[in-house]
């Protein structure tokens, strides 16, 4: 049986945890990651050298980095419902997945901790109002995007639309001002109708306000 670790209210474990579930596979997870002394033990690093979450472990297989471990799976127990072996359409699939790693996460993680997760008194407001604008702009791109398409990658649901989709249910529902894009919401509101959606990324995250420590 695969195995995950990583805690529930983790941003790229909910990615992995999202995905899973989707295909339907049987895994085990093991909830880790709420202490930092947990990720520092040398039996965890020598699963995952950086200290991170998620980990998987699949048959005698470690993977780390949750868009490497939504390839391999993928892969091997989802291919061709959400990967293609067409490696132009692939391509159109991984291009986002690349950029939401690069870009969208690295903008939407700051805005988050700056914004959510540092204490009220502690905030930078020029930092979150630059990471604000960073956002949007990246939300626009989406939104230009999905004009012409009704997914991130085309006419049907993919790891482009996982990765992508993580970051907007909390996006949408921490407390700042988000733009009217209605391309964009359109796309969300067909990941909100996902019971895995639901499920595995619509999950309460008061317990992270003004919290720094994990």
């Amino acid at each position: 049986m695969i195995k995950i670790w990583g805690r529930r209210n983790a941003y790229n474990v909910q990615k992995v945890l999202w995905f899973i579930n989707e295909l339907g596979v049987e895994y085990e997870q093991v909830d880790i990651g709420s202490k930092i002394d947990e990720l520092e033990s040398g039996a965890f690093l020598a699963m995952n050298p950086h200290g991170r979450i998620p980990v998987i472990k699949d048959g005698d297989t470690y993977l780390w980095e949750s868009n490497t471990i939504l390839r391999y799976f993928s892969a091997s127990y989802g291919e061709p419902l959400f990967w293609s072996e067409s490696p132009s359409q692939r391509a159109l699939i991984e291009r986002w997945m690349d950029w939401e790693l690069a870009t969208l996460q690295a903008d939407f993680l700051a805005l988050f901790w700056s914004f959510y997760r540092t204490p009220e008194a502690q905030r930078d407001s020029k930092k979150i109002e630059q990471l604000i604008t960073r956002c949007e702009k990246n939300m626009v791109i989406i939104n230009n995007h999905l004009q012409h398409n009704s997914y991130m990658a085309g006419d049907k649901f993919t790891l482009g639309d996982i990765t992508v989709g993580t970051s907007f249910y909390r996006y949408f529902n921490m407390g700042i001002e988000v733009p009217v894009l209605p391309n964009l919401r359109r796309w969300y509101q067909q990941l909100t109708n996902r019971p895995e959606y639901q499920n595995n990324i619509m999950l309460p995250f008061e317990e992270l306000k003004g919290r720094l420590e994990f």
